[in-house]
């Protein structure tokens, strides 16, 4: 049976590769990489490449030895963004529900025209943001959101198709491995291996119940919408966040206490422009690092009061630095976690709360010079041991810095 309201999905084809030559045209049909903020690995990679035998997540002195004669060059976030935007507009306008699923992919509610069937909306879709924005995409249309993911994967590279019928779907789902669905992968495909489950078929028609057993409930989900039975919703607006994060990569470890220190303000500066987006605060705070030798380090701390300003923060995150922090070892990453969120105003401040004017000035003045001049034009002088890193402007912009994505 055929379900009546279908469900679409885009996926943009090598789209950081396909982003560099929409902006130059020299790199059409050469190998072509991009690599991330250090330059030391590739994180995405044109089919050319990909022929070559190079891997995303590969070392890029390993990649260049496979490929020599490919081109190398390191990821502008901002630049995909704008192209996202411009793929994400081309999709509404075809239909009223889009969900920005991530900055290459969404889930979208077909409506086709009078006298036009799914598999015709489909390349329309697909034909329509090549010729606006000369990104290559896959469109898939399904009776589900993982169907239409599914049907979108098969249909690679530049395709179009839409499967409706569950004869169809059978086919599909017979030769698609279940590794292939979002959401399985490792281990949870090995906890599937000892009843017989390789393919998506065959995880299709095993027990439900033994499903939610393995792979809980939205290991149930997945079987509801392998068969046809949509539980996933399209999400036009992104659902409120449970928690908000920044970090990453140092590219150069390090064990120096200042330099450290250097990255939590550079991370918190970044967390409280994600606090102040979204309009809340956050009334716990977790510092993680990990280390060279595979070691990891964390500190927590709880606020007296939800809060969002620098200074609060900086004070109840100084501990938790020192928690997480390992003498003598080599720190390669960090991130902080704002944990506990409540929207701004949800209370009221008592006598002896609220910001400084001071705090108030300086926080107002530090917004408004960064949003004339740059985003780290003004920032914390504890960040003085990056300066190299600043001048990189690849490390202005980072992909969670893309903002109303459902997944990141």
């Amino acid at each position: 049976m055929r379900n009546a309201n279908p469900v679409g999905h885009v996926d943009a084809d090598c789209f950081y590769v396909s982003a560099e030559r929409v902006r130059y045209e020299h790199f059409q049909g050469l190998p072509l990489a991009v690599i991330g903020n250090q330059g030391a690995c590739v994180i995405a990679k044109s089919y050319e490449m990909k022929a070559a035998g190079v891997k995303t997540g590969e070392p890029i002195w390993d990649a260049v030895k496979k490929c020599p004669d490919g081109a190398y060059v390191k990821r502008d976030f901002r630049w995909y963004e704008v192209l996202s935007r411009l793929m994400l507009d081309v999709v509404k306008e075809y239909s009223p529900r889009v969900e920005y699923y991530s900055i290459d992919e969404f889930f979208f509610e077909p409506h086709p025209a009078k006298g036009q069937d799914e598999q015709a909306f489909a390349e329309m879709i697909r034909d329509r943001i090549f010729e606006r924005v000369r990104v290559p995409a896959t469109v898939g249309i399904g009776r589900t959101k993982t169907l239409a993911k599914l049907i979108s994967d098969t249909a690679k590279p530049f395709g179009a198709r839409a499967v409706l019928g569950r004869e169809a779907e059978e086919a599909l789902l017979a030769a698609t491995p279940v590794t292939e669905v979002s959401g399985i992968a490792g281990r949870r495909a090995a906890r599937l291996s000892p009843w017989g489950v390789s393919t998506c078929l065959d995880f299709a028609r095993m027990d439900r119940r033994i499903a939610r057993q393995l792979l809980t409930a939205s290991g149930e989900a997945l079987w509801w919408e392998l068969n046809g039975d949509p539980v996933l919703p399209i999400h036009p607006q992104r659902i409120p966040h449970k928690a908000l994060s920044r970090g990453g990569s140092f590219g150069e470890a390090t064990d120096d206490p200042g330099t450290l220190w250097a990255w939590l303000v550079r991370n918190l500066e970044r967390l409280i422009e994600e606090l102040n987006f979204h309009g809340v605060t956050t009334g716990r705070v977790v510092v993680w690092v990990g280390y060279k030798d595979g070691r990891a380090g964390e500190g927590r701390a709880s606020l007296p009061e939800p809060a969002d300003q620098f200074d609060i923060l900086l004070e109840a995150l100084r501990p938790c630095l020192r928690q997480a922090y390992i003498p003598g070892a080599a720190a390669g990453r960090m991130h902080l976690f704002a944990v506990g969120l409540r929207p701004k105003g949800e209370r009221q401040l008592t006598l002896f709360e609220g910001a400084s004017e001071r705090v108030k000035i300086v926080s107002a003045l530090k917004k408004a010079v960064n949003e004339k001049h740059g985003r780290f034009a003004m920032r914390s002088g504890a960040t003085l041991p990056l300066a190299g890193m600043y001048a990189d402007g690849a490390h202005g912009y980072d992909i969670c810095d893309v903002r109303g994505k459902s997944c990141f």
